[in-house]
């Protein structure tokens, strides 16, 4: 890693059951100190440091979800890569978790699909290390990368997020529509639990709704926030 990082911090947005009207999880998000976006952080990252930053930001978020007192699940995101450049990438996660108490089964990492597994077998290999330990997994940006429902039959994660470009304005795009609703067909068989991501308006989130789909997280709900914030408003049944 360089010696010198660029500065930067987490917001934590919540994700939501509608049915239950609970907060189930936070989703650990980079953020430069003065709320710069994610990707104004990466591109300060050469590509030979990535996927040692990557697993620095998980050791980093923990403590902070720890000091926020968050009580809920914390998700956090994994490049896939970063699985091949350490063996360590996962069990420094679970290691830190334990030092600020955080159980295991309250960590759910999220596996991006917008890059390519180069050794697959390894791949699976760490994810059931973290499976034995109690971690859950969910598929990042489902719908917009590489590994599409081959990843779904291979891995099985517990939760996939739907990319924003298939939810953005669903409720006018008959083609996105098909897709989504194949893809919760596809979910359904495997027990594979579905999020709407990005969701912002109250149409995207009525036909997710009408689908029978209850995890949200989007701005509707809650922007990323500095601390650790209550539920906003969202929508009645």
């Amino acid at each position: 890693m360089p010696k010198i990082l660029p500065a930067y911090s987490f917001a934590f947005q919540p994700i939501i059951n509608v049915v239950s009207g609970e907060i189930i999880s936070f989703e650990a998000l980079v953020r430069g100190e003065q709320n710069e976006t994610a990707q104004s952080i990466f591109k300060q990252i050469a590509p030979a440091d990535m996927h040692h930053f990557d697993e620095l930001l998980r050791l980093n978020a923990i403590p902070l979800a720890a000091k926020l007192g968050i009580q809920c699940r914390l998700n956090l995101n994994l490049l896939p890569g970063s699985l091949a450049e350490s063996d360590a990438a996962i069990l420094s996660t679970l290691s830190v978790a334990k030092e600020h108490g955080i159980q295991a089964e309250f960590i759910t990492l999220e596996i991006t699909e917008q890059e390519i597994i180069h050794d697959f077998k390894r791949f699976i290999d760490a994810i059931d290390v973290a499976r034995s330990c109690g971690m859950g997994f969910s598929i990042d940006d489902f719908g917009a990368g590489y590994a599409g429902l081959n990843m779904l039959a291979e891995f099985q994660p517990d939760t996939i997020k739907l990319d924003m470009s298939l939810v953005r304005d669903i409720e006018t795009r008959g083609p996105r529509q098909a897709i989504v609703r194949g893809i919760a067909r596809t979910c359904n068989d495997l027990g594979i639990d579905i999020i709407a991501e990005g969701v912002e308006t109250v149409a995207e989130y009525w036909w997710f709704r009408e689908e029978g789909i209850a995890l949200f997280q989007g701005f509707l709900f809650a922007k990323p926030g500095f601390e650790h914030l209550p539920m906003a408003f969202y929508p009645k049944l």
